[in-house]
C-alpha cells in the first residue's frame, strides 16, 4: 500500500525496551528511489543525539497510533555510529552503520535491497565474481545519492520545455519502501492541481539549483493523473501514471517470476 512520506514526520520509534524518539527526517536514494533511513531525534534520553535507523530494523508500523516498531534495544541504538545531520550520508558512514548492526549491504546485488526485494536480515551470499550483480557505486566518486526528504520537498520540477511545479510529497510502498510516485504541486504555474509523476522520468536532480529535471513536456505533466491529499492511489491506479508517461510500470521484484499478466507485459 502506498503512503505519504511526509506523514512519517513525528512518528514515535518504539524499541523492544521503550521509546527511542521521533522521526525527524527521511533519507532516500535518488537512484533507486527507495527510503533508506529514518533520522531519529532521540530527545532527552540520549542528550538530543540524532541517529539513523534502516527500514531493515522495522518489525511493524502502527498507522493508528503513529508508531514504528523496531527490533532494536535502546542500548544498541545508543552505541550506534552518529551522523552529521547537515551533510549528505557518505558510503563510509553507511558501511560503518551496516557493519555495526550486521545488516547486508543494500548497494550490492541485483535488487533494491541487495540480494532481496525487501528490507530484511537475509544473509548476503558470496559472489564468485565481485563485479557480477554488483551495481555501480557512485558514492565512490563522492556523490552519495542519499538525500533528505526535507531537502527535496519544494524543489522545482523542470519539464523539457519549462518549469511546471514543485515537489509536494513522495509516495512510498510500505512493503519494500520504494518510492514509485512523486506528488507535484502545479498551482504556482497555472490554475493548478496536484498531479502524479513517475521517478522513472527523472533525468537528474540538481541539488545546487534545487530542481528536478524530468524528460517529459509540460503538457504531459499537466495532464497526468490527479492526486488528492489523503486519497492514496492503489496499484492499479498508479499504474496509469507510468503508461501516461510512456513507460510500463516496473514489475515488483517479488512478482518477476510469477508471470504477471497485467499491462506490464505489453
Amino acid at each position: 500500500m502506498l503512503k505519504s512520506v511526509k506523514t512519517l514526520d513525528g512518528f514515535v520509534i518504539a524499541a523492544t525496551d521503550g521509546h527511542l524518539g521521533r522521526v525527524k527526517d527521511i533519507y532516500f536514494d535518488d537512484e533507486q528511489w527507495t527510503i533508506r533511513y529514518f533520522e531519529v531525534d532521540t530527545g532527552g534520553w540520549l542528550t538530543g543525539r540524532r541517529v539513523l535507523l534502516s527500514p531493515i530494523s522495522v518489525t511493524s508500523i502502527d498507522w493508528t497510533h503513529d508508531t514504528i516498531h523496531v527490533s532494536l534495544t535502546k542500548q544498541e541504538v545508543q552505541n550506534s555510529p552518529g551522523i552529521e545531520t547537515a551533510k549528505p550520508v557518505s558510503r563510509q558512514h553507511e558501511t560503518a552503520l551496516f557493519n555495526y548492526y550486521g545488516y547486508p549491504y543494500y548497494w550490492t546485488g541485483p535488487y533494491i535491497w541487495g540480494y532481496t526485494a525487501f528490507p530484511m536480515m537475509a544473509g548476503q551470499p558470496p559472489l564468485e565474481d565481485p563485479t557480477l550483480h554488483t551495481r555501480d557505486d557512485p558514492q565512490q566518486d563522492g556523490d552519495p545519492h542519499l538525500r533528505s526528504k526535507d531537502e527535496v520537498v519544494g524543489y522545482d520540477i523542470e519539464a523539457t520545455d519549462e518549469t511546471v511545479g514543485h515537489v509536494e510529497d513522495l509516495l512510498f510502498d510500505d512493503k519494500n519502501w520504494s518510492i514509485p510516485l512523486i506528488v507535484v504541486d502545479t498551482r504556482k504555474w497555472w490554475a493548478g492541481k496536484h498531479v502524479l509523476v513517475s521517478p522513472k522520468r527523472i533525468e537528474r536532480v540538481s541539488w545546487e539549483e534545487k530542481s528536478v529535471m524530468v524528460n517529459v513536456t509540460r503538457e504531459q505533466v499537466e495532464s497526468s493523473p490527479e492526486y488528492s491529499a489523503g486519497v492514496l492511489p492503489q496499484e492499479e491506479e498508479y499504474e496509469d501514471v507510468y503508461w501516461h508517461m510512456g513507460r510500463p510500470m516496473p514489475v515488483p521484484e517479488d512478482r518477476k517470476d510469477a508471470g504477471d499478466g497485467s499491462r506490464h507485459g505489453r
